[in-house]
């Protein structure tokens, strides 16, 4: 990274503490759908943002400046870094009072990054890049065609580090325009002083979005094959597979950001993950069934409307439509992880929803997914109850036997009464001292979690436990 950059000094903070961030390489050609998707957004939300965005040279903002005339419409103030070309200055877009340009130096390390930063009471994302250099390249040196162009860094729907890097960059815009610098603080000020006050805007469209715009860039990349405009047949894989990569990022970020808006509960996708492949792993169900009973635990928060019903006791649809399980259906390769998500509420019985299936007829992972997450539920639900009533906290282990408890008095009932007796040895073993890795995800990595597996295990229809 280079010394002095909003990307290094971000990094630099967060440098062995408790949140570090997950950096991935991505291809241009993927960063340019990921922040139309983001940017697109603005024209819908209600809550008009800061915008402040580095485009590196002024040629790339000239490409962009029709849409952000749009955006700037529905925006509170929108900043632009570039270095400054022919035009930067004198398009209309530029000339908007609520557009301001910054025109960096050439030797100014932001002039080599990528960056998108929306900030406003109910929506925020970020992308925050830094272009590899020709040495980073190594051998093969800088590429020919410029969708194979690569940029190192991460991006991300978290309020708190979208606010953390807007400040990082305004205080590099008051080192050119100070009185741009404190125009922006105010605004950040009076944005954040409501945070909490407004609903946020539902960020499953936000992804929806996204991946429809990384799919849409797969078409485009098929057409350039066909037009012989990209390199090797090795180059068009890595590019598809960056875009894939980046739709799979999409959901493991939303359900995150489901969890950390739980104080309770922030670790949940992590422990509901971890639980259920152990559990997994003592029913020997094969790596395919494995590392897609573990992907299902990381999203299953995205079905959290029928969860908390359940919970809740409250009535929900027969057949709900769950915004994030919807968008999941998007994506080729998680359509059966749809499925999962979508049944995980069923009961043994047949009385859960949201299709009142029963026993065998329900997919195995939902199964399993199911008896999980309500554990986990319980296990935090009876900590959080000896705090608020101000008795002795309870020990993990205590925690857990008094959950196991009620999930046991629930066998044959909610649940299959086979998955009840492995989740009590599995508590045993724990209890005893064996633990699971609980840490989240490195996002930026998660392309092991779409392995292959039989095609016709694909539509979930093996979902007997083996004797």
């Amino acid at each position: 990274m280079l010394e002095g950059s909003i990307l290094q000094k971000l990094e630099a903070a967060h440098r062995g503490g408790k949140r570090p961030l997950n950096f991935g390489v991505y291809f241009k050609n993927t960063l340019v759908a990921l922040c139309h998707a983001l940017e697109d957004f603005i024209l819908e939300s209600d809550s008009p943002p800061i915008v402040i965005t580095a485009f590196q040279r002024g040629k790339w903002y000239l490409q962009e400046a029709e849409r952000y005339g749009d955006l700037a419409d529905k925006s509170a103030q929108i900043a632009i870094m570039a270095a400054p070309d022919a035009g930067f200055a004198e398009h209309p877009t530029s000339q908007k009072s609520n557009v301001a340009l910054v025109s960096l130096e050439p030797t100014d390390p932001v002039a080599q990054e990528w960056h998108l930063m929306i900030l406003s009471e109910t929506y925020t994302a970020m992308v925050l890049c830094q272009e590899l250099s020709a040495s980073d390249y190594g051998e093969k040196g800088l590429p020919e065609n410029d969708p194979e162009r690569k940029f190192y860094g991460f991006w991300t729907f978290e309020p708190d580090l979208v606010r953390e890097t807007v400040e990082l960059a305004i205080a590099h815009i008051g080192e050119y325009d100070p009185q741009l610098q404190q125009t922006l603080k105010t605004q950040v000020e009076k944005i954040t002083a409501t945070f909490g006050t407004r609903s946020r805007d539902d960020i499953s469209v936000v992804v929806s979005r996204v991946v429809d715009y990384l799919q849409h860039s797969h078409e485009d990349l098929s057409h350039l094959e066909e037009t012989a405009l990209l390199g090797s047949p090795i180059q068009e894989q890595a590019l598809d597979d960056n875009l894939l990569s980046n739709e799979m990022q999409a959901f493991l970020r939303m359900a995150q950001l489901i969890d950390q808006a739980d104080a309770t509960n922030p670790m949940a996708a992590a422990e509901v993950a971890a639980i259920s492949e152990a559990m997994g792993q003592l029913l020997d169900l094969p790596a395919w069934q494995l590392k897609r009973l573990r992907l299902a635990g990381l999203l299953h928060g995205l079905g959290s409307s029928l969860v908390t019903a359940v919970h809740s006791q409250e009535e929900a649809p027969c057949c709900p439509l769950m915004p994030g399980v919807q968008a999941l259906r998007a994506m080729p390769q998680l359509r059966a992880i749809a499925q999962i998500l979508t049944h995980q509420t069923e009961k043994w019985n047949g009385t859960g929803i949201p299709a009142a299936i029963a026993y065998d007829a329900i997919p195995l992972e939902s199964r399993i997914l199911g008896l999980v997450t309500d554990f986990q539920w319980r296990v935090r639900q009876v900590q959080t109850l000896q705090e608020e009533e101000d008795k002795p906290t309870l020990s993990r282990e205590e925690a857990m036997s008094r959950a196991l408890a009620e999930c046991q008095a629930l066998s044959g009932e909610a649940f299959d009464p086979k998955l009840v007796e492995t989740l009590t040895l599995l508590v045993m073993g724990m209890q005893q001292g064996m633990s699971f890795q609980t840490h989240q995800p490195k996002i930026a990595a998660g392309m092991w979690l779409l392995g292959s597996h039989p095609v016709e295990e694909e539509l979930l229809g093996v979902s007997s436990i083996k004797a």
